[in-house]
């Protein structure tokens, strides 16, 4: 079973989809690996907390201070930047994040814990459609 969602961004940030890989396995009561894998090179996923919106804040802050734009001072050894400055930390980032992941499934549902959602985490400044890929796996 597989399914291609997209999802729209408006610039850096968690963007939870949660509710719609939930969609995806439709009340099924399957058991096996649900694999979300991103079709991009500057986004990433996450499975993070879904109930305090200062962890999505800090998290942002800590990987805006890590990876920077490319006109920040400390970014000069960057070479690509044909995209602009915040191309190639958007890269980075990804990088250091993952663009796929595997969430058991039992009875049909996803064995998050209590507080885990799941989330595209883009990294660039203006907005984009993302193209997430859920495939279930028995």
């Amino acid at each position: 079973m597989q399914a291609t969602i997209d999802i729209k961004t408006n610039g850096p940030g968690l963007y939870e989809f949660t509710d719609r890989a939930r969609e995806f396995l439709g009340g099924s009561r399957e058991e096996g690996l649900l694999t979300v894998f991103v079709r991009h090179t500057s986004c990433s996923l996450l499975i993070q907390e879904n109930a305090d919106p200062d962890v999505q804040r800090d998290l942002q802050a800590f990987f805006s201070r890590l990876a920077p734009p490319a006109d920040d001072p400390s970014m000069r050894f960057l070479t690509h930047c044909a995209e602009g400055p915040d191309d190639m930390p958007a890269h980075i980032r990804a990088a250091l994040t993952q663009t796929s992941i595997g969430i058991p499934v039992s009875a049909g549902r996803m064995m998050l814990g209590t507080w885990q959602g799941l989330y595209l985490f883009e990294h660039r400044q203006r907005p984009h459609r993302r193209s997430v890929v859920l495939h279930l796996s028995r």
